[in-house]
């Protein structure tokens, strides 16, 4: 059974950094895309950034470009989002995503596996 299991939300004044953690398990090969997503009250799903194996090449929403990193560690199966300079409109909870093949697009319809969710708020 595959699991995503996200951690390192919490909360944090404006211009703070958080760094959230997903540790992958249950999946017999390597994820080929895994992402961050986040959701606000009120409105959809959106696509943050995502990172792809076979040379880790990176894609972001525009709204964290010079902001936010991902990275992963293959070894322990894990990505991870460093999130700096942090703003209220950051506010959401954020979902780690993966999937076999190469998402075209920071789109969720692209990821078949999802974690539970860490909470990120940033007050003003």
């Amino acid at each position: 059974q595959v699991q995503l299991v996200e951690s390192g939300g919490g909360s944090v004044q404006a211009g703070g950094s958080l760094r959230l953690s997903c540790a992958a398990s249950g999946y017999r090969y390597s994820f080929v895309s895994m992402g961050w997503f986040r959701q606000a009250p009120g409105k959809e799903r959106e696509g943050v950034a995502a990172v792809y194996s076979g040379g880790g090449s990176t894609t972001y929403a525009d709204s964290v470009k010079g902001r936010f990193t991902i990275s992963q560690d293959n070894a322990k199966n894990t990505v991870y989002l460093q999130m700096n300079s942090l703003k209220p409109e950051d506010t959401a909870m954020y979902y780690c995503a993966a999937d076999s093949v190469r998402a075209g697009s920071l789109l969720a319809a692209n990821f078949g596996y999802w974690g539970q969710g860490t909470q990120v708020t940033v007050s003003s």
